[in-house]
């Protein structure tokens, strides 16, 4: 997740709620700077190298999928999201197939040898019937067998606790314009945490206001949903390193095989 913002209006201000301020395609180009490549991708990366044919369920920008490409990879590379913008940025690569689409969207069936689902994009599934749903359609696509390797933050760590305003962020965008971005908890009921991202020039001036919500599924929930989908986890660490899941630990990084 992104972070930079500003100190103009309310994040909850309908006013600045206008993207027309600063696009979509925008946004997407500036994710990868304020995300640079980090060991986590190179172990997503490593799944993906590794297998014959892969999909990527919200992949952004498509970063993974372009590196794999580059590096070498001659198999079956998929990548889905539902994000226009992103995908506009992804599909300037070519050798790959690129679909907008949500992760319950997808209809393949034994297609895919591992699906990775990167960068907490698992969070985004936020109720039971949607995070069901994908489930089901990330096993139909898998080979008997296959793998699904996922991210996600660990609830006891309560990372939502440093969205403040205190940790902005500032980035340049491709445009060259300075911006600021900041975000804050709007509210936590459950497992669920719903924040807003306010994108704003470095003096303040309010661009947009975008709100999401993530959902920090304990460890315990994860295991149990996926077990009722088909799949049987074989590891799960509480950092991209392998360290141990522990409660402290900063994410579940979980490895998921397909039933036979």
């Amino acid at each position: 997740m992104g972070d930079r913002a500003g100190e103009g209006k309310s994040p909850d201000d309908e006013e600045f709620m206008d993207r027309d301020h600063y696009t979509d395609l925008q946004a997407a180009e500036l994710y990868d700077a304020l995300n640079p490549w980090s060991r986590s991708d190179d172990v997503f990366l490593d799944w993906v190298m590794g297998s014959r044919s892969a999909i990527d369920v919200g992949c952004g920008t498509g970063r993974l999928l372009h590196r794999a490409w580059r590096a070498g990879h001659t198999g079956d590379l998929v990548g889905i999201d539902p994000d226009p913008g992103m995908l506009a940025v992804a599909s300037r690569q070519g050798g790959i197939e690129w679909r907008q689409a949500k992760a319950s969207d997808i209809a393949d069936c034994d297609r895919f040898e591992v699906a990775i689902m990167a960068s907490h994009g698992f969070q985004y599934l936020a109720t039971d019937d949607e995070l069901d749903r994908s489930l089901a359609a990330i096993a139909s696509a898998l080979w008997p067998g296959g793998r699904f390797i996922l991210d996600t933050r660990n609830p006891p760590a309560r990372e939502w606790q440093t969205w403040t305003p205190e940790h902005s962020l500032d980035e340049v965008d491709p445009a060259g314009r300075e911006l600021r971005m900041v975000y804050r908890v709007v509210d936590v009921t459950g497992d669920l945490v719903t924040f807003t991202e306010s994108t704003c020039e470095r003096d303040g001036t309010p661009l947009r206001v975008d709100r999401a919500a993530f959902r920090f599924l304990p460890a315990e929930a994860l295991n149990a949903r996926l077990q009722a989908a088909g799949f049987v986890v074989e590891a799960q660490h509480g950092d991209y390193d392998g360290t141990p899941l522990t409660r402290d630990a900063a994410e579940i990084v979980t490895v998921a095989r397909l039933r036979e």
